[in-house]
């Protein structure tokens, strides 16, 4: 089902697109989930509890790379080679160690009821205790345990050198070597151990209690490592001589704006080229008519409330400028609780950026920032997820999300409704069954009509009508809507 929207509040659009409605230029349109081959589920990412996945940060950091570096040819490789220098100790740098790697120096004293106790329960414990001695391989810098008891008759107990045999195949990894560790935390534990070292040494000869030693430990240690957010892989500080520059740009959709009307063409231009290339139109089907029909037309209302966003409400064109040219465009609406994709267009000579991640992720950052200002704004709707078509899954990959229930127009987790989109490609996500639609039309004769320029309820018109009645349309519309839509938009009627 769909409809003309001519003009259309923020709110109003907001609402309908919670009931499962979408817009493509001025032209708002719902499926029939139940009678569609490809169900078409509406789905949002909780943008405030948004964490990067693995491959997420492997776009971030190409993108990163290609700005600070220009090197094509490291942006397409996935070696991460190691850093050469020395970082500065951070503690939020260090990550959580086992027992075995806590120096003693970390360590927090107990008192010594404390430790009484302990001797006293540990008594009739018998310790074992066993001396290695870790010799250095002549041919690199792997460690290896040696015991002494393990030297022959007559041999010293030191060897210069530390011969060790393969593991046998099938055995797996030799346990009796220590397991490997990156260089990276190596230098950043030493360099902590000095730090502590160097505490502990300044407070020698001054009288500590017991407690401010084991507070002066626990302070010392590090917390675990907090994963990054988003905005520490994109709003990140590049060189002077950096050789690209990157600048996004948030641009109102409308001709009156002099930004939006002096990139009018270019935008154009780059539109044609992606739909040639990707989508393989015709020049025909993707001129300047069929780009302002397309992306630049919209019902939307501006609106710029004093407890909203900076830029306010509307429809945006979001600019990637990269050297002084645009090489993409994401078409966004920007509503009371969301920030909604519409569309993306970019130059396919840069698609080694990955350039439909990347503004996904900057889109996602972007409603972050607009939720300072507005707080309920924290969601990123992203259109339609599909389930049935294997290449329509990608949109589930930014977790956490939900779809919408097409029946009881409720949110639900995405990891609760896959295993029933398994079963069948549609699928009532509410397992509440007696759940129903709380938005549903109640009273139909208060549906908002305009007839002849004169706004009435559908009862008035209802009367007023002369010729057959319309009112199984009317009432399709109202239930499609909504009871507070069809209360709110007005249903033309000629």
């Amino acid at each position: 089902s769909g409809m003309w929207a001519h003009s259309m509040t923020v709110q109003d659009y907001q609402d309908l697109i919670d009931r499962g409605w979408r817009r493509s230029g001025k032209y708002v349109y719902k499926p029939i989930m139940n009678q569609t081959c490809c169900p078409q589920y509406t789905i949002r990412c909780q943008a405030l509890r948004f964490q990067t996945s693995k491959s997420h940060k492997k776009v971030l950091k190409k993108m990163l790379k290609f700005i600070s570096k220009g090197d094509v040819s490291k942006v397409v490789s996935e070696e991460e080679p190691m850093d050469s220098h020395i970082e500065d100790v951070v503690p939020s740098d260090f990550a959580y160690k086992s027992e075995s790697q806590v120096s003693q120096t970390e360590l927090t004293p107990l008192n010594e009821d404390h430790a009484e106790g302990v001797e006293n329960d540990d008594k009739d414990k018998v310790e074992t205790k066993e001396e290695v001695n870790v010799k250095k391989v002549e041919s690199g810098s792997l460690q290896i345990p040696v015991d002494k008891d393990a030297a022959g008759p007559g041999e010293p107990s030191h060897s210069s050198k530390a011969v060790h045999a393969p593991p046998k195949p099938g055995k797996g990894a030799d346990l009796s070597k220590p397991p490997c560790r990156k260089a990276k935390d190596i230098r950043k534990e030493r360099k902590l151990q000095k730090l502590l070292q160097n505490q502990m040494g300044t407070l020698e000869g001054s009288p500590l209690q017991a407690g401010q030693q084991a507070l002066l430990s626990q302070n010392s240690k590090t917390p675990t490592n907090q994963p990054k957010s988003i905005e520490d892989f994109i709003f990140v500080s590049l060189p002077d001589d950096a050789p690209h520059k990157l600048e996004v740009r948030l641009v109102p959709v409308s001709f009156e704006d002099p930004q939006f009307k002096s990139s009018f063409n270019q935008s154009a231009t780059l539109f044609a080229k992606y739909q040639m290339a990707i989508h393989k139109d015709t020049p025909s089907e993707c001129g300047e008519n069929e780009f302002t029909r397309f992306l630049c037309d919209s019902p939307l209302e501006a609106e710029n409330p004093p407890n909203g966003p900076e830029c306010g409400y509307g429809s945006f064109h979001q600019q990637y400028w990269l050297d002084g040219k645009i090489i993409a465009v994401g078409v966004i609406d920007i509503l009371p609780y969301c920030v909604s994709s519409v569309y993306l267009y970019y130059d396919p000579d840069y698609s080694f950026l990955s350039l439909g991640v990347y503004s996904a992720l900057r889109e996602i950052a972007f409603t972050r920032k607009l939720h300072e200002k507005a707080p309920d704004l924290c969601f990123y709707y992203m259109g339609f997820y599909i389930h049935s078509c294997p290449k329509m899954r990608y949109k589930g990959q930014y977790r956490p999300s939900d779809l919408l229930c097409p029946e009881t127009y409720v949110w639900t987790p995405i990891e609760q409704c896959l295993p029933l989109l398994e079963l069948s490609k549609y699928s009532r996500f509410n397992q509440d069954t007696k759940a129903v639609d709380e938005g549903r039309v109640k009273e139909l004769g208060r549906v908002r009509v305009l007839h002849k320029r004169t706004i009435m309820p559908y009862s008035v018109y209802k009367k007023r009508r002369k010729g057959p009645s319309d009112e199984a349309s009317v009432q399709q519309y109202a239930s499609l809507v909504g009871q507070t839509c069809s209360e709110r938009m007005l249903l033309f009627r000629s």
